[in-house]
């Protein structure tokens, strides 16, 4: 069931929170989660950027074993698969300074396999386990409006509930631990082809010589208005590419979720072709652009 969170200024009062990956959106969420009374420990691959965002209340470590040693929730938002296992099992990793009892939230979007084998190896150390990612980009993470779509056993859920309930605006479960980066697998592909269509959309617009701002605003109104047409094509109109979520990022989102296909013999035509795409731009060195800038690939005859 999707439900929406309640107001409450400072629900995490005396929670003992870990954060791990202060990127673009870990920065805001891990302010949210202060703000909300948590007594907060962060870790960064880079220290001088967690020193940055230190605050009264919030500590420093330097380590992620560190981290799960002043922790009893530990959050995850680093970039991938492989960040996430060398922060849990890597040298001084988180799970060496985790006890019996204590919970792990990766927020970040993480293979489905990958997901299940790490839930199950900190299983047989007591360690809880949730994959809960999120969907709304560093507007979302800043706004606090993320959609959190998460897997885990109900108890463990509960546990994980009000930091989720401060992070964002909506929130299902969606099944068992994995069902969490099934469901984000899904909402990757459904962007990255959503960007794709307004950007093959747009380029047209441009390339017969009609305003797309006009274009856009009169698309809004109907079936085809989305809230990538709303941002994304707003940014593709004034090629504004400041990174909201990289093209490299959504990039490996449906690497992912193609993999994952493969691995269930269900077929995904339209996302390979999407991630190729993708991939062009990362290949001519826009991968830290926002993925909006897919337009760039058609427009390039005007760049």
């Amino acid at each position: 069931m999707t439900e929406t969170r309640p107001q409450d200024p400072r629900p995490l009062q005396g929670m003992r929170i870990g954060f791990a990956g202060l990127g673009l959106m870990g920065r805001p969420m891990a302010l949210h989660l202060l703000e909300a009374g948590a007594d907060l420990c962060v870790w960064n691959r880079s220290r001088d950027v967690a020193e940055h965002l230190l605050r009264p209340g919030m500590q420093v470590c330097d380590t992620p074993a560190d981290l799960g040693r002043a922790s009893a929730i530990v959050v995850l938002m680093v970039a991938d698969t492989h960040a996430v296992d060398q922060v849990l099992f890597g040298n001084q990793g988180l799970a060496q300074g985790l006890d019996a009892g204590d919970l792990v939230v990766d927020m970040g979007t993480t293979s489905v396999m990958a997901t299940r084998d790490f839930a199950g190896r900190l299983s047989q150390a007591g360690v809880d386990f949730v994959d809960a990612p999120v969907s709304g980009g560093e507007i979302g993470a800043v706004d606090a409006s993320l959609t959190i779509m998460a897997g885990g056993d109900d108890a463990v859920i509960a546990r994980a509930r009000p930091l989720f309930d401060v992070l964002g605006r909506q929130f299902t479960h969606v099944g068992a631990v994995g069902a969490g980066q099934v469901a984000k697998a899904a909402n990757q592909i459904i962007v990255g082809l959503n960007i794709g269509a307004v950007a093959e959309a747009l380029a047209l617009v441009m390339a017969a010589g009609v305003d797309p701002r006009k274009v856009r605003q009169a698309l809004l109104g109907g079936f085809a208005g989305s809230r990538i047409l709303e941002v994304h094509g707003q940014r593709m109109i004034d090629a504004t590419f400041q990174a909201g979520a990289r093209i490299s990022t959504q990039y490996k989102d449906m690497r992912q979720a193609s993999e994952l296909g493969e691995l269930l013999g269900q077929p995904l035509p339209a996302t390979r072709l999407s991630m190729s795409l993708f991939g062009q731009l990362i290949e001519q060195g826009d991968g830290d652009l926002d993925h909006s800038a897919l337009i760039r690939v058609l427009r390039q005859a005007d760049d």
